[in-house]
Formats: C-alpha cells, sequence, structure tokens
C-alpha cells in the first residue's frame, strides 16, 4: 500500500450514498491488467459492476500521455466533430468513485476528469470520462505497444466494435 491508497480510503469514508456513471475506454476493461492492478493497491474488495456498451459522442482517441510505467504513450480523449470513443459505461457508488480515480490516474494529476455525452442503448447519458491533463500532455516518444495491446484486450473483452479496435491501432502508429 502507498500514500494513495490512504487517500482513497478517506475519500472512501467521507463519500455520499449516491452513484454516477463511468465511461471507460482504456485498459481497465482489460480484466487481467485491472485485477492486476486491484491486487497491487489492496482494493481486492472492489470489483467493476456489469458495463453497458457506450458510444462517447464528439471525441477521439489520442495518445498524448507520455507513461513510464507503459513505457511510451497512452491514450487520452481529444474533442472531434462527428468523432466516437466506443466503451463501456458503469454505474459506480459514490463511495467507490476514489478507488475509480485512482486507477486512472487522477489522483496523481495524470489526468483529469471531464463529462461526456454516451450513447448508450436507450439513450444518452451523461458520464464522467478521464483524460490527460492538459499540462501533461505530450506527443514525444512512441506509443506504448503493451498499452495498445492492453487496451485492444480490453476492447475485445468488452465485445466492442472491430472497426472500433481497428482505429485504436491505426492511431498508435
Amino acid at each position: 500500500m502507498d500514500a494513495h491508497y490512504d487517500i482513497v480510503m478517506k475519500a472512501r469514508q467521507q463519500a455520499g450514498e449516491g452513484s454516477r456513471f463511468y465511461f471507460a475506454y482504456s485498459t481497465i476493461l482489460d480484466r487481467a491488467a485491472f485485477e492486476e492492478w486491484r491486487a497491487q493497491h489492496a482494493y481486492e474488495f472492489f470489483d467493476l459492476p456489469e458495463g453497458r456498451p457506450g458510444e462517447a459522442v464528439e471525441l477521439t482517441l489520442v495518445y498524448d500521455f507520455p507513461s513510464r510505467w507503459w513505457g511510451g504513450r497512452v491514450a487520452g480523449l481529444a474533442d472531434e466533430k462527428n468523432g466516437v470513443v466506443h466503451g463501456l459505461v458503469f454505474e459506480i457508488a459514490e463511495k467507490d468513485w476514489a478507488i475509480i480515480q485512482h486507477k486512472e490516474g487522477a489522483v496523481t494529476g495524470m489526468c483529469i476528469e471531464r463529462q461526456v455525452q454516451v450513447k448508450v442503448a436507450g439513450g444518452v447519458v451523461e458520464a464522467t470520462a478521464f483524460t490527460t491533463n492538459p499540462q501533461r500532455a505530450s506527443s514525444d516518444g512512441p506509443v506504448s505497444d503493451r498499452f495498445v495491446e492492453a487496451l485492444t484486450r480490453g476492447a475485445q473483452a468488452a465485445k466492442l466494435p472491430a472497426p472500433w479496435l481497428e482505429k485504436v491501432r491505426a492511431l498508435a502508429k
């Protein structure tokens, strides 16, 4: 455990009773990677609820954060007219939101939260997604092959559309 764990546990104690929608498009969809991260950070008590497929609109995927851990740039979001990013929408209890913030890198300042509109079966929901902190964005260096592999595994596991998988790979080149 580390100092981030203490921050998360304090936030959990202070959280309200509600829930919020979380749009996940990245490596959290890779079950093996998520479970490894969860075990490393002592969050075995937390599991993602069932997610539902969604399309975040007016966005695109960009590889704009150089990550030492991944060994290259990893993905964030950028505005793009008529763009779509595929992922899953999860309903997360307020008390568990800090765990999501930790996983996504908001606790360390790597990422920031942003509201996105997501088309799901039955309509559109507003959800929170995580994207690169603009102060830390960079196009320096190569895209992480390991990251793209995890992103692809997660997208396949989530049964996201095959053309989306092709786009994920193409944007990494």
